[in-house]
């Protein structure tokens, strides 16, 4: 898989958010045009990305505003097992410390901070947009 991509209405703060997280920008454009028309299934196409690299260098994480056209909308309170892609997972280090600092951005607890089993320390948390991300910090 080459990236995950997710569309926000601001990308600004969505950007932010997972510069938090420890996800370096790897670059912004904007896209539009007949080709990117013929891939999305949409006239009028005209949207930014944010191109995001996770720490490790292998996975990336695309965020998309979309100027044109406008889109259905979704529900940014949606349950974690409502249809289709509901959260990205990531590990993490010091998952108290990243919680803290992913709630300066807004972010806020699904459900709670739990132990599973000898093996990790695991979270929901909903960010901008909706977005659920899980954070996972194994326990050594």
């Amino acid at each position: 898989m080459d990236h995950v991509s997710v569309v926000v209405d601001d990308l600004a703060a969505a950007t932010a958010f997972f510069v938090e997280l420890g996800l370096e920008l790897e670059g912004e454009a904007t896209v539009e045009g007949r080709v990117v028309d013929r891939v999305n299934g949409l006239e009028g196409v005209r949207s930014d990305i944010a191109m995001m690299r996770t720490p490790d260098g292998h996975g990336r994480l695309e965020l998309a505003k979309y100027h044109t056209p406008s889109g259905p909308g979704g529900d940014p309170r949606a349950p974690a097992n409502a249809l289709g892609i509901r959260h990205v997972a990531f590990a993490v280090e010091g998952i108290d410390d990243v919680l803290d600092r992913l709630r300066a951005h807004g972010a806020e607890l699904v459900g709670e901070l739990a132990r599973y089993e000898d093996s990790y320390r695991l979270c929901y948390v909903r960010g901008p947009e909706g977005i659920i991300i899980e954070l996972a910090e194994q326990i050594k």
